[in-house]
C-alpha cells in the first residue's frame, strides 16, 4: 500500500522488540496502494532472519479493527494459509504506531501471479471456498463496509466528476443493485466473512502453488456470492478491454463449487453479482482518484477499468 505516514527505523525497531520478534535489520515502504501505510520489516533473533508487514491504518478505526485481525487468526488456525497477526505480552494483536492503530503480521512466501492461467484461478477458487466455510464458526460480526450502503453515500459525491454517459449509467446501476439487494432470492444467499478484495495482487503463489491470501482489511460479513465476483471480476477478465475470458472463468467456479457447491439462488443471481462487483471498484477507485488523499508514495488506480468491466457484465451476462 501507499506510505501516508512515515515511519521511522527506531520507532518500527521499538515494536518488533515489545513484540519479541527480534532485531529489525531493514524497513522498506511498500508502494502500491491506496488505503493504509505499509512496510516490509526483517528481523534478526538468534541467527535466523524473518520478515514481517508492518501496517498503519489510515481509515480504519481502532473499534473496526479487530474483526479484521482476529478473522486472520481465525483462518490461519483452521488452515487457511493467511497472514498471522503478531501478539505482544499480553496476548494484544493491535498496536500503536506514531499514533496510529497498527498491527504486525508475518510475510507470505511467494509472490502476486498477475498474469494467470486458468490453474492459478482454479487454486484461488478452491481456497476461497475454503476460507467461506472455515469462516462460518468465526463470532465476531461486521458489514461490509464498503457495501451496498457505502455505495448510495458516494456515489452524489462523485458525480459531479462525470461526463454524462458515465453519471447515467453510475445512476442506473446503482438504482438495479439496490432493486437486487431487496429481492427474496438476495435475501436467501449465503452469508459469512468475505474477503471483499482478493485482487491478484492480494494472492500469493510459488508458482503453481497457491501460498496465501492477504489484506484483509476490507473482509466484512456479505453474501459469499459477492466474494466470487469480486473474484471473478479480476482473475477472469481481459484486463485491457473488461472482457470476460471463459476457460479461466470456468476453472475458478468448479474448483470453487467442487469444495462448496453454489445453490440455485446463488446461480440465479450470478449475471448481477458481477455486475455489482464491478460498481463497487468503479466507485471506489472514482473516489480515490478524484478525491485523493496526500501520500509519499500514491498511484490511484484507474477508474475506467471497472467501468468498461460494469459495461461488458451488463452487455454479455454470465452465470457457470
Amino acid at each position: 500500500m501507499a506510505v501516508f505516514t512515515e515511519v521511522s527505523f527506531a520507532e518500527a525497531k521499538t515494536l518488533l522488540h515489545r513484540l519479541g520478534l527480534g532485531e529489525l535489520s531493514e524497513l522498506r515502504g511498500i508502494e502500491g496502494g491506496i488505503e493504509n501505510t505499509n512496510y516490509f520489516a526483517s528481523s534478526e533473533r538468534d541467527g535466523v532472519t524473518a520478515h514481517y508487514v508492518l501496517t498503519l491504518f489510515e481509515r480504519l478505526s481502532a473499534e473496526q479493527l479487530p474483526f479484521y485481525l482476529y478473522l486472520m487468526k481465525h483462518l490461519a488456525q483452521a488452515g487457511i494459509p493467511v497472514p498471522d497477526p503478531q501478539a505482544d505480552a499480553r496476548g494484544e494483536v493491535l498496536h500503536r504506531v506514531c499514533g496510529k492503530p497498527a498491527a504486525v503480521v508475518n510475510r507470505l512466501q511467494g509472490r502476486s501471479q498477475l498474469a494467470p492461467q486458468a490453474v492459478h484461478c482454479a487454486a484461488v477458487g478452491d481456497m476461497l471456498a475454503r476460507m467461506h466455510l472455515a469462516g462460518r464458526s468465526y463470532e465476531r460480526r461486521q458489514p461490509n463496509l464498503r457495501g451496498l450502503p457505502w455505495w448510495n453515500e458516494t456515489v452524489p459525491v462523485v458525480l459531479p466528476y462525470l461526463e454524462a454517459a458515465q453519471a447515467d449509467l453510475l445512476r442506473a446501476e446503482l438504482a438495479y443493485q439496490n432493486h437486487v439487494a431487496a429481492s427474496a432470492e438476495h435475501e436467501a444467499l449465503p452469508v459469512g466473512p468475505v474477503h471483499a478484495d482478493l485482487f491478484r495482487d492480494n494472492v500469493m503463489f510459488d508458482g503453481e502453488r497457491l501460498t496465501g491470501f492477504f489484506d484483509f482489511y476490507f473482509a466484512g460479513v456479505d453474501s459469499w456470492l459477492f466474494d466470487v465476483a469480486v473474484c471473478l471480476n479480476d482473475w477472469c477478465i481481459d484486463l485491457a478491454s473488461g472482457q470476460h475470458d471463459e476457460h479461466r472463468a470456468r476453472a475458478f467456479v468448479e474448483a470453487y463449487a467442487a469444495i462448496r457447491p453454489f445453490t440455485a439462488q446463488e446461480r440465479a443471481l450470478f449475471p448481477a453479482l458481477l455486475r455489482a462487483g464491478a460498481l463497487r471498484f468503479w466507485i471506489s477507485r472514482l473516489w480515490d482518484f478524484h478525491l485523493p488523499r496526500e501520500a509519499s508514495m500514491l498511484k490511484p488506480h484507474d477508474p475506467t477499468h471497472f467501468e468498461r468491466v460494469l459495461r461488458a457484465r451488463i452487455a454479455q451476462p454470465w452465470r457457470p
